[in-house]
Parts: C-alpha cells; structure tokens; sequence
C-alpha cells in the first residue's frame, strides 16, 4: 500500500515539477527583461508626448486608445475595444495665448476648462468688472461690448455654468438683489437724516459670480475672467456636455487667470486706468456623436480561462497638460506588465485583463460599465489591481490572513530585483464594503464585492513629488514621473499578477470584507 501511495506521489510531483520550473524561469524572465530592456517611459512617451491630454470625446484619446490595441496585438495579445458610451459632440484644444497691452504689459497665465469655448482668432479688449446690481448693468451695458469681463469667485476648475437652470437661479438672485438695493437706499436716506444716531449698516448683495451672465453676453463681452490658484486647475463642462449640439455649443470664453495677475489688473480696473487684454485660445468642438472605448489587452488563460486577473489604469486625462502622472503613471507600468509577460513566455493558467480604462475623470464610465456588462464574470474575478495614484515606487502590499500564503510566495522574487526598493507584504484587516464608488476605477468593483488589492507606494529616494502640484493641473506632464520608480513598478506589477493568475485557486475572499450585520 505505502509503494502504491508513493508512487502516486511521485506522479504528481513529476507533473507538478516541470509546471512549476517554468513558472520560476517566466518570473526570472520577466524580472531580466525588465531590469535591462525596461519601455515604460517609451510608453509614457507616445501618450503624453505624441498624442497629449487624452480627454474622452477628444482626437488624443481615441488615437491614444487605437495605438495602445495596436501594441496589445504586436505583442501577441488579444484585443477587444469596449465601447462604453458617446459624447454628443468632441472636443479638441488647441494652443492657447494672452498678453496685458499697457505700460506694465506682461504675458497672461491662464487656461480654460475643457468643452468650453475659445476666442474668434486673436481678440483684443477693454477690461470691466462684473456688474452686481440692475443698476450697475443698466449703466455699463454700452459698455460690454467687445469688453473682457472680471467675475468675482475662485477657481475650483469647473466653468461658469451656462446652462437655463443656471440662468432662472441667477434671474431670482437679480431680483432679490433689487429688492436689497432699495433697502439700502433707505438706509442710506435714514443715515443721511439721522446724523447722531448709530448709524445702520447696508445688506450684503447676494454674490454669484457672473450674476449677469446671459444680459453681458448679449451685450457682446469677450469673454469672463476669474482669478485662479497656481498651478491651474481646469476641468470640464459636466453638467451641459451630454445636452451640447452643434446647435447649442459654448460662445463665451470662459478664463481662469493666475490670480497674481488677477490681482494686477483688478487693482488696475479699480483705478480706472486704460490698458486692454489680447487673447487667442483655440477651443475646437467637433461633430458627434463620438463613441469611447475601454481597450481591453486579453492574455488568455491557459487551465481556467474564464477566471480572471484584473490590471490596469484609466487612459483619459485632462487635455489642459498630457496626463503625464494622472493616470500615465497608471497606465503605462500595466502596458509595460503586460509587455513583459509576453516577452517572457508566459502561459498564465487564468486570463489576466489588461484594461485602459475609459471616462474615468468624467465619472468612472469605464470600470462602472465593465461591471455592469459582465456581472457574471465578478465571482472569478481573482483581483482587481488599479494604480492611480502617481509614480511613486510599489514596494508593499497589505493581504489578508487567508491570501497570506499565497502572496508570501508570489513576492518572494521581489527582492532580489533592486536592492533599492524592498518588497514588504503586510496583513490587512477586512474592510467594510462600499455602498458607494471611491473616486478611481477600482471603486466600482469594491462595490461589487471583488477584491482591489493595490500597491502600497512610496517616494523611498525623496524627489519630493507632491500628487497635489499636478492633480487635474496644467503641470501633469511626462517629466513629473519618475523613470526608475515607474520602470520598477512595472517589473512588480508584472511579477504578482502572473503570479496571481498562476495560483491553483482563485484568490480567498475569506474576511476580505467584514461580514454584513
């Protein structure tokens, strides 16, 4: 019997032997490749570089999805581009230039949200501020003509919201402000008339920038100027880009100005003094609809293909830089993984995912629409590993107790790759599940109840990246990422999710959420 039980014994562990030495030689593989032929920059390269911000609806974007299908089938890959919606009309920018005519001319440091509009070629004007009553508009009204317009606010990144719930909010805030002009007034009249009494102060105007929106465009303004922090944040038209047509689009430029040159020429306004503000900035629509794509990289699996490893990052950015950090950082580590899998040799016995994702800085389009069309799919989904985070070293990773074994095992490779970035694997805690999606691709999936696993990261040589200097910034650019953080990234990335694709199980869910009460 003992000669029976080890001869089976044997069997297995000379089927098992070869599978598993070829798993070692795919990871050691991957890390040579990696360390010496590493093209993660040269990713990061062509999106920020050759094709620029990658603002769904824009041409960047769907020249950035086909060239990235392109790369997944060069590199023997399956490809499938997941159309996830349509914008009703595109949106292009072009080059974007102003300058200050007067004594103390300077150049002007400003930006515009994207979806909003651009100027008729280069255009020149006076500058007012904004009107705040009835009375102030009836008395510059000849005057907007062909003015550029201060408005009061800061920038938070949004445009002025042109939309006609926007203008009835704004018409009842005219009225109740009529309504405080005569009550001051009176206080004024009393004031007057009752010199030794404590004197009544006035009302506060109910404040809303471009109170007067639709009357100044009317009267023909140029265009609005609001004061912005540095660096400046722009965003999108979110609450009028599903209703645009070319029927409807934006005409009014809509300009968030370095608020120290704001403060130059309010102060400048307040005097009265003579000088006039150039402007050319070449917003571009485009005839819709315009359909956008998830560009799914597919390396099938080769024992249980309809189980899954999930990699990846959100290809869009914001069109005012090049997406260089958010999501760069993210997306071009996961095209390098998966580049390095296929360069190795490897036969992943799961499908590993590589997605690009789609519409993530406009609301989690893309993740929330794989979700939604392959709910059959979630219960085999092992892990989900997002990176959204900025370029920034992945060298740790919190697990459960019951995934511990699993990744003690998949990350022991880890350290000997760079004895600069040591690997650490912690234990976690179960989470509470979300009822609702946290702000990045792997939101939705959590809510879902499938595992996100990310990569703790660090700036273990202190370069001082700081994630909100160029977060939906004009400074998020290709040379704010770190090469050899990046690089290294990838090797990890691709390390553990072969591995993780290799398991003879699925990931344990075991205490990965705490259980409903």
């Amino acid at each position: 019997m003992k000669r029976v039980i080890f001869f089976f014994l044997g069997i297995i562990l000379i089927f098992q032997y070869p599978a598993a030495n070829a798993q070692d030689k795919v990871v050691k593989r991957i890390i040579e490749i990696g360390t010496v032929d590493n093209r993660t920059m040269d990713h990061l390269d062509v999106l920020c570089n050759r094709f620029g911000g990658r603002l769904v609806g824009s041409d960047a974007f769907e020249n950035a999805a086909q060239w990235c299908a392109s790369k997944f089938t060069e590199w023997g890959m399956k490809v499938e581009m997941d159309e996830v919606g349509e914008l009703p009309v595109g949106f292009n920018r072009g080059p974007w230039f102003g300058r200050m005519l007067s004594d103390n001319g300077m150049y002007l440091h400003f930006a515009t949200p994207s979806y909003t509009a651009g100027t008729k070629g280069v255009q020149r004007g006076h500058v007012l501020p904004e009107p705040k009553t009835q009375a102030e508009f009836d008395r510059m009204k000849g005057r907007l003509n062909g003015a550029w317009v201060l408005i009061t606010g800061t920038n938070k990144g949004w445009p002025i919201d042109i939309s006609a719930e926007a203008d009835a909010r704004r018409d009842s805030l005219i009225a109740l402000n009529e309504v405080i002009a005569r009550q001051n007034r009176e206080i004024r009249t009393w004031n007057r008339n009752n010199p030794d009494s404590v004197l009544k102060e006035s009302i506060e105007y109910e404040n809303e920038p471009a109170l007067f929106y639709r009357q100044m465009k009317e009267a023909g303004i140029l265009g609005i100027i609001q004061s912005s922090p540095v660096p400046i944040r722009v965003l999108y038209d979110r609450k009028n880009i599903h209703d645009m047509s070319f029927d409807n689009l934006p005409n009014v430029p809509d300009i968030k100005l370095d608020e120290h040159q704001y403060k130059i020429i309010e102060q400048m306004v307040k005097e009265r003094r003579h000088f006039e503000l150039e402007f050319d900035i070449r917003n571009h629509f485009k005839m819709g609809p315009v359909k956008y794509h998830n560009v799914i990289g597919i390396i099938p699996g080769s024992t249980y293909p309809d189980e899954y490893v999930i990699m990846g990052g959100h290809l869009d950015a914001y069109d005012v830089a090049t997406g260089g950090v958010d999501d760069g950082s993210g997306a071009s580590p996961a095209m390098e993984a998966a580049r390095l899998i296929m360069a190795a040799g490897g036969n992943p016995k799961r499908t590993i995912l590589v997605i690009m994702w789609a519409g993530e800085e406009f609301g989690l389009y893309g993740s929330r629409h794989w979700v939604e069309e392959n709910a059959d799919k979630l219960d085999r989904v092992s892990n989900m590993f997002n990176r959204d985070g900025g370029p920034t070293v992945a060298n740790s990773l919190s697990v459960t107790e019951a995934m511990w074994d699993d990744f003690e095992k998949i990350c022991k490779p880890l350290n000997d790759i760079n004895a600069d970035f040591p690997f650490s694997l912690e234990k976690k805690d179960a989470m509470k599940r979300p009822e609702k999606a946290w702000g990045t691709d792997s939101g939705p999936f959590a809510v879902a109840g499938v595992p996100t696993l990310t990569f703790g990261t660090e700036d273990t040589k202190g370069y001082n990246f700081n994630y909100g200097e160029i977060w939906h910034t004009e400074r998020d650019l290709y040379n704010k990422s770190i090469p050899e953080y990046q690089e290294h990234t990838s090797i990890v990335t691709a390390v553990v999710v072969y591995g993780v694709a290799n398991l003879k199980h699925l990931l344990s869910r075991e205490a990965y959420f705490q259980e409903e009460q």
